[in-house]
């Protein structure tokens, strides 16, 4: 069924080391999170059971995970991790990806935004 349905988890706080300098790297720093998950599903359906749709509180529990388990260079790098690990173990026909990080004292945060969809289509 093609759906617009979407879940999103936005701004989810993490904790990682990451940064192109080994110096930016050596101390854990905050990155903030944003996700849109269009479920292959959809809504319909639900019949008010979590297990039919995607758990948003699991998928920010393995974000977090996700984020803190090694040290990267670019958050462009994690974002594309999140997505493939999303896609991999949700029922997720397309998802969007923001990762914020706070490095260049003028400006509010940079970010980078991936949009993917599942390689099987709608499941």
């Amino acid at each position: 069924m093609n759906t617009d349905d979407e879940i999103e988890i936005r701004r989810l706080a993490v904790q990682t080391h990451i940064g192109v300098p080994d110096e930016e790297r050596a101390n854990l720093q905050t990155l903030w999170i944003s996700v849109k998950m269009r479920p292959s599903l959809g809504f319909h359906g639900l019949c008010d059971d979590v297990r039919n749709t995607v758990d948003y509180y699991e998928v920010s529990r393995r974000l977090t995970e996700l984020a803190a388990k090694r040290p990267r260079h670019l958050i462009e790098t994690l974002a594309t991790e999140i997505a493939d690990t999303l896609l991999c173990f949700y029922p997720i026909a397309f998802v969007e990806i923001t990762v914020e990080k706070r490095i260049i004292p003028e400006t509010e945060y940079v970010a980078v935004k991936i949009k993917r969809s599942s390689p099987l289509g709608a499941i």
